[in-house]
């Protein structure tokens, strides 16, 4: 089946990506820029990363914005489907869902009026689980984003490890946290992962912390041999 990848550059979006093109065949990315930060649908850290990412993957990208207004975003996400249906005759597409069940049941809607599978190869996945696979598959993931005490800026721009999965289980013990993020604790962004041609370097990044939250932002970054 020929599937595109709602794709956003996070950890989440590229392992199901992974796990797709185990078993289909992936005919391209499709990326929704949201001038919201606060978008209730889509990833917004270092998103303009996905172009380079998708260079990286040596698949073409759909991209498009959206003022990322609550509902009207869905308006958006139908065009880019159905632009990415016509350009590259997909028949399904791939999501990084993993716990909202706000996100899947819209595009379910989309998929549905547009005729297209929708794909969850995350769906319920233990979050701890879905952390060391990252890990034991070698993928590069840097943490772009982080949305919830006890989190501070110490974590920006870090890389998950192994030892940076096993304080964030203990927090989730001591605080409740989700350690995947899947409460909207923090955001990631991929530098390298199996299906990476190349990877990516950072040149120049600057961190920004507001009150209790605050984002790595990648100011410039390259593709460099693996």
């Amino acid at each position: 089946m020929r599937l595109g990848v709602l794709f956003s550059g996070g950890k989440d979006s590229t392992l199901a990506l992974h796990r797709a093109k185990e078993k289909e065949t992936i005919v391209c990315l499709i990326t929704l820029t949201s001038k919201n930060k606060e978008s209730y649908m889509f990833h917004t850290p270092n998103i303009e990363m996905t172009t380079l990412q998708a260079e990286a993957l040596e698949l073409p990208l759909v991209s498009t914005s959206t003022e990322g207004k609550k509902e009207t975003e869905l308006i958006d996400l139908e065009c880019a489907l159905s632009e990415a249906k016509e350009q590259f005759n997909i028949e399904g597409i791939v999501t990084g869902t993993v716990e909202s069940t706000y996100q899947t049941t819209r595009i379910q809607r989309i998929c549905d009026k547009l005729n297209l599978c929708q794909f969850n190869p995350l769906w319920k996945y233990n979050q701890k689980a879905l952390l060391e696979e990252l890990i034991a598959k070698k993928f590069q993931v840097i943490i772009s984003g982080v949305f919830a005490y006890p989190l501070d800026k110490t974590w920006l721009g870090k890389q998950i490890d192994t030892s940076r999965i096993a304080q964030l289980v203990e927090l989730q013990n001591k605080y409740g946290i989700n350690p995947a993020g899947e409460g909207g604790e923090i955001e990631t962004t991929v530098l390298d992962a199996p299906l990476f041609k190349q990877k990516i370097e950072i040149t120049e990044a600057t961190t920004e912390w507001q009150g209790s939250s605050g984002t790595y932002h990648i100011k410039t970054a390259r593709l460099t041999p693996k």
